[in-house]
């Protein structure tokens, strides 16, 4: 019987993440002030984030030692399991052996309450009272309600104008768990009532979002900012994704070829690749592949620059592909792919050829989504079934030339509350959403021209 359910006991759990930096042949440049162009100093960084943080996004030690705290609230959920995909493997009759790691098992659906419990946890011992965030899809903003729920903070979500109107569940989940949820852009900031002003029927976007969320944080003195993805401490504490799935080949005996997860911000990715990464960078034989989509090509085609994280222009420049920091995608609903860059450490690995990128629209994901629910029963995030067009599509590959090899990808989140997304897909009422050549050249046109000196 082929076995279809990889599992840990939870004393199997890892008790330290691990960081890719000690490791890189070459680390990215450091984030740049912008008014001195010179690298920012860990204190430029105290006004948004507590100190514990700060250390941890500048450490290069291998290992840093996760909370007994943190771990407490993780082993709820965690170990997840990596399942074997045997129903999409005889849909497509291939020789190839899919993976995937469930995420999906978390209280919130998806991957990212593995940094926000950890964010919660540090903002709270360095006595911070409130956090506040943006989100996309409301993926990071649920699970960082979740994490302030756990650790008795206020939160504070500023959602994308078009994933707020997309899918209230979500929101609602905040409101659930205590969070206030708003659309952004809104009024309740500076930046926000300046773009409502120039943009009033803007669908927003994640810079947007992140510079309102800033702003409300710099002003608060009790108030910290929480970030989702991009940066590096939030790449740190998703390893614990890689680390439970290494052990689980191990404990049958395999190898990946191919690792593959979908990049928004890259935290997602970041967190199954890195330990992968480590051991292509020690001699292994192996694809790390990012799939992103082709409404958002941050990778795929967008330079690698010096940028803004945010719209507003208010954080540091940060070494990263990007489309421009004040580029807003088309609405669709993989909104948690709708960021304009790539965390500077994905960003580095990929311009060093260490790992590839694709990317799909959305009519190509909804394909391989609906693909997968039919043959496995699971209903996959938009933003997962990014990844599971590259699997399909390696898998057919391998269909084609006989060729065994082993595939394993994040499956970063279920689809439960996304289901408007697909009804739209089965109506028809979908179209591809990709960026054009035309709107990619005045998009690097703008960039280039924004930072200039």
């Amino acid at each position: 019987m082929r076995r279809s359910k990889i599992t840990l006991s939870s004393k199997e759990i890892p008790e330290k993440w691990y960081n890719i930096q000690a490791d890189m042949p070459e680390l990215p440049h450091p984030p740049l002030n912008p008014e001195t162009q010179e690298p920012i100093r860990p204190e430029d960084l105290e006004d948004i984030f507590p100190g514990n943080l700060i250390e941890q996004e500048v450490s290069q030690e291998r290992w840093i030692d996760i909370p007994e705290e943190v771990l407490e609230k993780l082993t709820s959920w965690r170990p997840t399991t990596l399942n074997r995909a045997l129903g999409l493997e005889d849909y497509l009759d291939t020789p190839a052996k899919i993976y995937y790691k469930n995420e999906g098992m978390s209280p919130a659906g998806s991957h990212k309450p593995n940094t926000a419990i950890a964010q919660a946890y540090y903002n709270k011992a360095a006595g911070v009272k409130r956090l506040t965030t943006e989100t996309g899809a409301g993926q990071w903003g649920s699970a960082l309600s979740l994490g302030c729920a756990f650790f008795d903070l206020e939160c504070k979500v500023y959602m994308v104008k078009i994933s707020f109107e997309q899918k209230p569940y979500r929101r609602i989940m905040m409101n659930t768990w205590g969070a206030d949820c708003i659309p952004s852009p809104s009024e309740e900031t500076s930046f926000g009532k300046k773009i409502l002003e120039e943009h009033p029927d803007t669908s927003g976007s994640l810079g947007i979002a992140i510079g309102e969320a800033i702003e409300d944080a710099a002003s608060s003195a009790d108030t910290k900012y929480s970030l989702g993805s991009v940066l590096n401490h939030v790449m740190l504490h998703q390893s614990i994704i890689g680390l439970e799935t290494k052990k689980q080949l191990e404990k049958i005996g395999e190898k990946p070829d191919i690792i593959a997860g979908c990049i928004g911000g890259g935290s997602n990715f970041a967190g199954l690749a890195f330990p992968f990464v480590k051991d292509k960078l020690d001699g292994e034989d192996m694809k790390i592949i990012s799939v992103e989509s082709t409404a958002c090509p941050s990778v795929t085609k967008g330079p690698f620059v010096f940028d803004y994280g945010d719209t507003a222009g208010t954080t540091p420049l940060l070494p990263m592909h990007s489309l421009g920091y004040d580029f807003v995608p088309p609405a669709t609903h993989a909104g948690g792919l709708r960021y304009h860059g790539m965390a500077p450490l994905v960003s580095k690995l990929i311009e060093d050829g260490f790992v590839e990128s694709k990317a799909y629209d959305q009519l190509q994901a909804y394909e391989a989504g609906i693909i997968w629910a039919r043959t496995e029963g699971v209903i996959a995030a938009p933003e997962t079934n990014h990844v599971l067009a590259l699997a399909i599509e390696e898998a057919k590959k391998a269909a084609e030339t006989g060729e065994e090899k082993t595939i394993v990808i994040s499956w970063s989140g279920h689809g439960l509350l996304d289901l408007s997304g697909y009804e739209e897909f089965l109506k028809g009422n979908l179209d591809s959403s990709s960026m054009s050549e035309e709107e990619l050249q005045e998009s690097i046109k703008k960039l280039n021209d924004n930072l200039k000196p």
